[in-house]
């Protein structure tokens, strides 16, 4: 099925389309734990998704497309060229320093992102915890799922501090990889728990694997 057969279905467990369409563009760069898709609009990089080999980067473009109200930016080839006074889309500039500051992540470069993100396919206490996470949770250090919920003065929301981190719309630059569990376990991962071992031990977390 390609990408523009699968933008016509609808996921009945989605939520509403949105009203307020933007523009926004995709791309899909490699990186040591498999393809990335990364998705960013006018507003600043909106979504990432693991393991985006064809079929599922497909899908998730076609949940982008309905949730984002309208179909993604073509993105210009390196071969076409563009004219000296011709202006990137805001969506493409966001995309593109996305993809920049990832990859120098991965090179063990970057220890903090610094990019415009727009939250919108978040809300509620999901949005207040990613929030937290993303300003006050430094590349190298963890924090248990009760910590962060007295973080964001909801003591007894443990429980739903996990259900936030298995929702992240924006995984690795948003870290839920650094949320663990209060007794030393590592807790569950969406992408799943190898990449989650991979990252941590990239920060100096955990010891990186022998082989």
């Amino acid at each position: 099925m390609t990408i523009a057969e699968r933008q016509t279905q609808r996921d009945p467990h989605e939520g509403p389309e949105r009203r307020d369409a933007r523009a926004w563009a995709w791309a899909v760069p490699a990186t040591p734990i498999g393809p990335l898709l990364l998705a960013a609009t006018d507003e600043g990089l909106v979504q990432v998704v693991f393991h985006a080999e064809e079929e599922a980067a497909a899908e998730a473009v076609a949940r982008l497309t309905r949730r984002l109200g309208t179909e993604p930016t073509p993105l210009p080839s390196p071969a076409d060229g563009t004219a000296a006074g011709d202006a990137a889309p805001r969506c493409a500039e966001h995309l593109a320093e996305a993809i920049r500051q990832v990859e120098s992540y991965f090179a063990e470069d970057t220890k903090a992102f610094t990019l415009a993100l727009d939250w919108s396919l978040t809300t509620g206490f999901n949005r207040r915890v990613l929030r937290e996470l993303a300003a006050h949770v430094p590349y190298g250090t963890v924090v248990g799922y009760q910590d962060l919920a007295d973080r964001v003065g909801e003591p007894g929301a443990a429980r739903a501090v996990g259900v936030a981190m298995g929702s992240n719309p924006l995984p690795v630059v948003v870290p839920c990889h650094r949320v663990v569990e209060s007794d030393g376990g590592i807790g569950g991962f969406g992408g799943g728990l190898e990449t989650k071992r991979f990252l941590l031990a990239l920060e100096g977390v955990l010891p990186q694997p022998l082989f």
